[in-house]
């Protein structure tokens, strides 16, 4: 391959990497907030444990992610320059503001709630991990108003050669965004959901001694999954009617994607709707449907990867929409060496990332809602002023 085509390769591999880990966040920290809000009402231990089973699962994928998208940074200056001198004054706008969300608010809010156990007053803490639920969803949005922008270009004036941002609000509206945040919303549901189902179908087929707990999580898991599916689908195909079909004539390298994006999606959304759904008050004893639903729980990380390829694929060779190409957007003087070996270095460092996340989240499921670090200390250090 060429420079432009390792370039590409380096940034569709990592980026790809990367949304993995974006998926999940979205789509726990609701859940993992929802169960914490049941816990603070009702006092029930049960409500707890899930909150903190689900909350731990949520923590370590989203501290092995920051790391990944730490490198997606550094890639915008690494190999396209190009980019942010053209368009660095409205492209790097949205960017500002998601890592003022992102490495800020939202960090912030978590670490006061994972060390907020027992120290902070029930609803103050109740009020972090929401707020940590908000702010994650506003990263997402930031990140969606700059991707919206390469899709199409609006609120800018060139002047000198290069974009300036003339009317920020203009980035908010965009018909490309519209359609699509809410899209990227319903995955990160769907995906979070299913992930609850998958997990709780493994711990009841083993004959678990927390069949309430697990019941409990793959309800909610399927509900879940049932709204985020047919978000998913609703946006999805709403956006065909707002978006320049042009991008995609003749582009065949989009086929395939979008071929597996739309029919294991739509197979995807008959089963959920359908058939888990309705099933909902028994699916949890019906062990012959277990492995089925463990089998189903990579689906959604699948389909998050195969859109983010279509909605990027479809674009090129822009990339910025009929104002620059990708090939005018890459970094002067990189050679074939240097972006192979930053490719490696940086598929080794992500891929090393996604399988401890694997790893760590698979050990915790496995072991169960025992032994959980997050909020361990809370029975000693809770005082009765604090209690729930």
């Amino acid at each position: 391959m060429d420079v432009l085509e390792l370039a590409r390769t380096q940034f569709a591999v990592t980026s790809s990497l990367h949304f993995l880990f974006v998926v999940l966040t979205l789509g726990l920290a609701p859940l993992v907030a929802i169960m914490h809000t049941r816990w603070t009402r009702t006092g029930n231990p049960l409500h707890e444990r899930m909150t903190r089973f689900w909350g731990q699962i949520y923590v370590i994928n989203y501290a092995l992610g920051i790391v990944t998208g730490l490198v997606m940074e550094f890639q915008f200056g690494l190999s396209w320059s190009g980019l942010s001198h053209y368009a660095g004054d409205v492209f790097g706008a949205p960017l500002a503001m998601e890592t003022l969300v992102a490495f800020f608010l939202e960090s912030t809010f978590l670490g006061l709630w994972i060390f907020g156990w027992g120290r902070l007053p029930k609803w103050a803490h109740l009020a972090c991990i929401w707020l940590v639920t908000l702010t994650a969803y506003a990263s997402a949005f930031f990140i969606m108003v700059a991707n919206s922008f390469l899709q199409n270009p609006v609120g800018h004036v060139a002047r000198n050669g290069r974009l300036e941002l003339v009317d920020f609000g203009a980035l908010l509206t965009n018909k490309s965004l519209i359609f699509a945040f809410p899209h990227v919303i319903g995955a990160g549901l769907f995906t979070g959901g299913m992930v609850l189902v998958g997990a709780s179908a493994y711990q009841l087929r083993r004959r678990t001694t927390e069949v309430e707990f697990f019941t409990r999580s793959m309800r909610m898991g399927v509900i879940v999954a049932a709204i985020g599916i047919f978000v998913t689908m609703g946006f999805g195909y709403a956006q065909f009617g707002v978006i320049d079909t042009g991008k995609f004539d003749g582009n065949l390298g989009l086929a395939l994607p979008l071929a597996i994006m739309i029919e294991i999606g739509q197979l995807l959304g008959l089963v959920v709707l359908l058939v888990m759904l309705p099933m909902v008050g028994v699916l949890w004893r019906l062990r012959w449907t277990h492995p089925l639903l463990i089998a189903m729980t990579p689906l959604p990380f699948i389909l998050s990867i195969m859109g983010w390829m279509v909605r990027e694929i479809g674009r090129q060779p822009w990339m910025i929409y009929k104002q620059l190409t990708v090939a005018d957007a890459m970094s002067p003087g990189l050679t074939s060496g240097m972006i192979t070996s930053s490719l490696i270095g940086f598929v080794a460092v992500l891929g090393l990332l996604a399988v401890v996340d694997y790893v760590l989240i698979a050990k915790v499921i496995r072991r169960g809602p025992s032994d959980l670090a997050l909020g361990a200390s809370d029975a000693q250090t809770r005082s009765p002023a604090l209690s729930y």
